[in-house]
């Protein structure tokens, strides 16, 4: 791994951080009738904290000065649940190529908050990517459907995952805003815990009423691999990639989610979504071409929203 070039390494880390990423869309959707949102992720990010503080308190350590101001965590950490449990609330009715589309467009809303709370600025390549992968995420929303689209017959699920969406669109900008120079796999370790607590509080009624001896198997599948996978393992690549890559590039890979849920959905045995879709998810990929290019940097770019 030494011999690979640094910015190979990085690139690569993406490639699996986006692929990680993917899977929890497709698995949530097999387990978000199952069991209620809060529920399964006031356990998924106890799991995740569990795993991160160890690795946190071996690395930097866990002092007392980077947790000044706890209700910091409580803050991003709320906000993080938000995302997350809508995410879940959502996959009950949408697919999961339509929710992984309209994951797509928080680079997009991550950039317009970060220009209202950090005053950061893009360059026009940016802009053009960011506006191609908008216009493909929105083509897969309404289904290739230009009445749909017309009409803004936005399905229930769509709906829900789109708030979702802008609540982790803002969570980017403001984790900077608010750090105070804390490693960040110690910021990370506060977010999951702030995120536990909130939904300790938000799903208390649904963590006592569950039968969890009695939940499928899929359940618990999916939620070792959001916590363990999707969470913990994709915390640190994207931080190891954020050491080797401009914030555009790792941005980047957030454009091939959808592309990697197809993969998901096949390995899983669903097929194909209709061919209505493809372009949208071609433009997607296009908006990803744009950003990896050399020159394709932002001037006080925001860490990537995925």
């Amino acid at each position: 791994m030494s011999r690979i070039p640094p910015r190979l390494r990085g690139h690569l880390a993406m490639l699996v951080f986006s692929a990680l990423v993917a899977g929890s869309f497709s698995l949530g959707a097999l387990a978000a009738n199952e069991i209620a949102p809060a529920a399964l992720n006031a356990v998924r990010f106890l799991i995740a904290a569990l795993i991160l503080g160890p690795i946190a308190w071996a690395g930097p350590g866990l002092k007392q000065a980077y947790f000044a101001a706890p209700w910091r965590y409580l803050v991003l950490g709320g906000i993080f649940a938000i995302y997350f449990v809508l995410m879940f609330e959502g996959l009950k009715t949408a697919t999961p190529v339509s929710t992984s589309a309209i994951f797509t467009l928080t680079p997009l809303m991550a950039a317009g908050f970060g220009f209202v709370l950090l005053r950061q600025l893009m360059t026009g390549r940016i802009m053009l990517a960011l506006a191609t992968g908008g216009a493909g995420a929105i083509w897969v929303i309404f289904r290739g459907d230009i009445a749909a689209l017309a009409a803004l017959d936005l399905g229930r699920g769509e709906a829900i995952f789109f708030i979702g969406c802008v609540a982790h669109a803002a969570f980017t900008p403001l984790l900077r805003r608010l750090n105070r120079g804390e490693p960040g796999v110690v910021a990370t370790f506060g977010v999951m815990v702030g995120s536990c607590l909130v939904l300790l509080v938000w799903g208390w009624g649904p963590l006592w009423t569950t039968e969890w001896t009695a939940l499928p198997t899929v359940v618990w599948v999916t939620i070792l691999y959001v916590a363990v996978m999707a969470s913990a393992v994709t915390t640190f690549l994207l931080q190891y990639a954020a050491q080797l890559l401009p914030s555009s590039k790792v941005m980047a890979y957030t454009y091939l989610t959808p592309t990697w849920v197809i993969g998901w959905e096949l390995g899983l045995g669903h097929g194909i979504p209709p061919a209505t879709v493809l372009p949208g998810i071609a433009l997607t990929t296009a908006a990803l071409v744009l950003l990896l290019k050399p020159g394709a940097e932002e001037r006080g770019a925001a860490p990537p929203a995925g």
